[in-house]
């Protein structure tokens, strides 16, 4: 390869573990047209990207640089752009090129200005957990003024989301529920007015929180082991945010008991998000940065894409906190 026409980037050609990734140069990103070229600063790693890597992702494309968020600065596209400091999330790192390498091609149309008051570092930790937080909680749910809420796996990245954006939002009462009670200072405790930790009996918790009735919207962030708990604790005409099945895939509940409560049940998908609808909702959350009503997410690891492996079984060991990747180190 000719050195002006290669990057560095992580790409995998098999499913597995951290080991299938492989670090090194690749072609290099070169926008079409109606497209621009970013140059990565920072990229967090999801979940959702292990997942990926492993092989969970049925639409994925082999060979792939894998990564959803990120964060840096326009280097090829319309002049208007070029040089901005952006950020950006979405389904990239399935079927097109991510952002765990040092350039990603993206659509212009998704191009969004990252908030002056958040580091690359920051703004790349952002999108996927207050994508669905967002998703879950004003798409699908409609949350409305004063209503009550619910969020199990309140301590998680979501949970803490999707807190901090009811309280912006309006909310009435907002109960989280989790192993262990957060930090006092943290953001999801000061967003929430009540705290269930480690209780016996969740539902029974939740509802005497709430003076006997269950929740008009309940954001369950564990799903699968969890399911038939968050049902437990919607109130009538109530709704129930799923996005994720840890622990089973399959679940069962009362069905007697469900339509009798005239309940309703969503699900999410932030993988239907692409760059572009991605990036109308990180414009909907800026202002909520900018006048400090979100906070950044806790940023516990910062890696070299050169050790990215590391990066990835991190957070397959479920290490609390944001980790994050800078390409460009």
């Amino acid at each position: 390869m000719n050195e002006a026409a290669v990057m560095k980037a992580i790409r995998f050609s098999r499913f597995g573990s951290r080991d299938v990734l492989a670090f090194g140069e690749v072609a290099d990103a070169v926008p079409g047209h109606g497209e621009a070229r970013v140059r990565v600063e920072a990229a967090s790693v999801n979940p959702s990207d292990v997942k990926n890597v492993a092989g969970a992702m049925l639409q994925t494309t082999l060979p792939r640089i894998p990564g959803r968020d990120f964060a840096g600065v326009v280097e090829a596209g319309p002049e208007a752009w070029v040089g901005a400091e952006v950020w950006g999330s979405g389904n990239a790192g399935f079927t097109r090129d991510g952002s765990h390498a040092q350039y990603i091609v993206v659509p212009v149309a998704s191009l969004r200005r990252k908030p002056k008051v958040l580091s690359f570092d920051e703004a790349a930790a952002v999108g996927v957990n207050y994508l669905a937080a967002w998703r879950g909680l004003v798409d699908a749910g409609a949350l409305r003024g004063g209503e009550t809420l619910v969020i199990i796996g309140a301590a998680g990245g979501v949970g803490g989301a999707v807190a901090q954006i009811a309280r912006n939002l309006g909310a009435g009462k907002i109960v989280g529920v989790d192993l262990a009670a957060p930090d006092p200072a943290s953001a999801v405790a000061r967003a929430t007015d009540v705290f269930i930790a480690g209780a016996p009996d969740i539902a029974s918790a939740v509802r005497a929180a709430l003076g006997g009735s269950g929740a008009d919207l309940v954001f369950d962030a564990v799903g699968g082991v969890m399911f038939r708990t968050a049902l437990a604790c919607v109130g009538r005409q109530g709704r129930l945010i799923e996005i994720s099945a840890t622990g089973q895939r399959e679940v069962s509940f009362d069905l007697a008991d469900f339509y009798h409560n005239e309940g309703r049940i969503l699900g999410v998908d932030t993988l239907k998000l692409d760059l572009t609808a991605a990036g109308d909702i990180l414009d909907a959350l800026r202002p909520g940065f900018e006048d400090g009503s979100y906070e950044p997410p806790f940023i516990a690891a910062t890696f070299p894409l050169s050790e990215a492996p590391a990066a990835y079984q991190a957070v397959a060991e479920g290490r609390a906190g944001r980790v994050v990747l800078r390409p460009q180190g």
